[in-house]
């Protein structure tokens, strides 16, 4: 199972904004392309999705940017892969066909379980905020 690139690199930059807003305000996507080596058209297609998602505000303009709607502690992972529509499942499955686990008529053996693992992997992101990252608590938010 694996996070897709959209979904890593929208967590990625929200990082860099959140550490880097605190210092200067507001953020530019070059800033963030040139720290996170990710290509700034890209970014652009994952701030819009994230700016519909209710997870940063921009301004236009010379001395525009970027900067959070809210406060890092409030936003969690969870939700910045929400917002840039990444499903992370363990399984094969696809609900909107009822085809059972790769492209099956039934489900696997091993279903179950990675249904449960989605559930935790789910769980564990909507714990961890990106200041909990940032702030280096990640593993004992996570433990809580």
């Amino acid at each position: 199972m694996e996070l897709s690139t959209k979904g890593r690199y929208a967590v990625m930059a929200l990082l860099d904004l959140a550490k880097f807003e605190r210092e200067s305000g507001l953020v530019s996507l070059n800033e963030i392309a040139a720290r996170q080596t990710i290509s700034v058209s890209y970014l652009e297609q994952l701030f819009a999705k994230m700016r519909r998602g209710g997870l940063v505000v921009a301004k236009r303009g010379p001395t525009g940017g970027y900067k959070l709607a809210r406060a890092a502690a409030q936003i969690s992972i969870a939700s910045i892969v929400k917002a840039v529509e990444e499903e992370i499942k363990a399984t094969g499955c696809d609900p909107a066909t009822k085809a059972g686990c790769g492209g099956r008529e039934t489900k696997c053996v091993a279903h179950d379980l990675w249904v449960a693992l989605t559930g935790h992997i789910h769980e564990f992101m909507a714990k961890i905020s990106l200041e909990d990252v940032l702030e280096g608590r990640l593993l004992t938010t996570a433990g809580e």
